[in-house]
């Protein structure tokens, strides 16, 4: 949509004599001429822009510019200066917009419209003084050019701006899109690739997902790759509406110690990096380490992670492991669990145990001792002791 340009010269009241006019229209070419070498003598973002092709066609527009402007200081309106649709103001918002278009900035346009200002109104003065134009209406006329050129380069900056907008929501839109199929695990890998090139956006080795607060959403951002990507609705997640989840590209091997400093304690928990057709894999571990309350980084919590895979499995061989204490008194059994999971921990040391239980080495002594009446060989076979690290970690 077109912006509504602020119109400073409606209503100028200026009317120049219909000599000045003609005189000044019949020099518009050599003007326009002299306004383009000048631009690329003095701007070093046109040099070399202007030549051939594109050179005549600036020197037209130029012309036109000026034609319009003389069309206006005369008096003649023919289309309502008020509305942003006149034709120079039209012509140069949409300059604006193939500047952006081109990647460039409005900082040479902007330097542009300043110089072309000065040589155009270096020629035209000069006809107008030698036409006997009065000296007020001279000022007045000087008033008015570059209250023009103030309203062609406001809508040059308008037209860039729109570009710049609808270019990036258009292309926030691909990206969102392609993050939705990564996260698919029933989009053809085709589909992800041709939105990873619709999208403009350069494949990496590796993606980590992280999911984020809301409210340091901005902050992250502004701190990691700016090919991230941010997804706008993962997969679902109840009672996750305040959390954000974004998939970080190459933060592996020694770039994940710089994503984890991002992170910090922004309460974010990042999953491992993943190939990056395969961070759906990554994104489904930091859920799971969501759910389980770990925090910042899952690769510090694997153990956690797999004791925790299956949960109900855990509890079965818990129960099996543990049956031959079932007989004791809950006290005592539960004393001998506690000795018999530190003595798996610290491989049968018996002053480690004792110092992490608090209790003199002769009770861990005498507390292995009962322990062995009850599972006999089975505490050397080392299948049933894995079972049982597992089952107590």
């Amino acid at each position: 949509m077109v912006r509504r340009i602020t119109r400073r010269t409606a209503g100028h009241g200026l009317q120049l004599p219909a000599r000045a006019v003609s005189e000044m229209r019949s020099e518009l070419a050599v003007v326009a001429d002299r306004v383009v070498d000048a631009i690329i003598a003095d701007v070093p973002g046109y040099e070399g822009a202007l030549s051939g092709p594109m050179g005549e066609n600036i020197r037209t527009a130029v012309q036109l510019a000026l034609g319009g402007f003389l069309s206006l200081a005369s008096g003649r309106r023919g289309v309502d200066p008020r509305t942003p649709a006149a034709p120079s103001v039209e012509g140069a918002y949409q300059l604006g917009r193939g500047e952006a278009r081109s990647g460039r900035s409005t900082d040479a346009l902007l330097a542009a419209y300043r110089i072309g200002a000065r040589v155009s109104w270096r020629e035209m003065s000069a006809t107008a003084v030698r036409s006997g134009m009065p000296a007020e209406t001279v000022a007045s006329f000087a008033e008015l050019v570059f209250a023009y050129i103030d309203e062609l380069s406001a809508a040059s900056v308008a037209g860039h701006a729109d570009e710049v907008t609808t270019a990036g929501r258009a292309r926030q839109r691909l990206l969102e899109r392609l993050a939705q199929h990564l996260l698919d695990d029933d989009t053809p890998v085709e589909t992800v690739l041709d939105a990873a090139q619709r999208a403009e956006w350069e494949p990496p080795t590796t993606l980590t997902a992280v999911l984020v607060p809301d409210s340091q959403l901005r902050p992250v951002l502004s701190a990691v790759s700016a090919s991230t990507l941010v997804v706008p609705e993962p997969p679902a997640r109840p009672g996750a509406d305040r959390e954000s989840l974004v998939l970080v590209p190459d933060a592996h091997d020694h770039r994940r110690a710089a994503l984890l400093r991002v992170l910090g304690d922004r309460g974010a928990l990042a999953g491992p990096a993943r190939p990056w057709l395969e961070v759906r894999a990554s994104y489904d571990r930091a859920v799971r380490a969501r759910d389980l309350g770990l925090a910042l980084d899952t690769e510090a919590h694997l153990t956690a992670l797999v004791l925790s895979a299956d949960a109900a499995a855990r509890a079965d061989l818990r129960a099996q492991v543990l049956a031959p204490l079932g007989d004791l008194r809950p006290a005592t059994a539960e004393k001998l669990v506690e000795t018999l999971r530190s003595w798996l921990l610290h491989q049968g040391r018996r002053e480690d145990v004792a110092e992490a239980l608090f209790v003199h080495p002769q009770t861990v002594r005498y507390r292995m001792g009962q322990l062995r009446e009850v599972y006999g060989e089975r505490l050397e076979d080392p299948d049933f002791v894995l079972a049982l690290t597992v089952a107590l970690g």
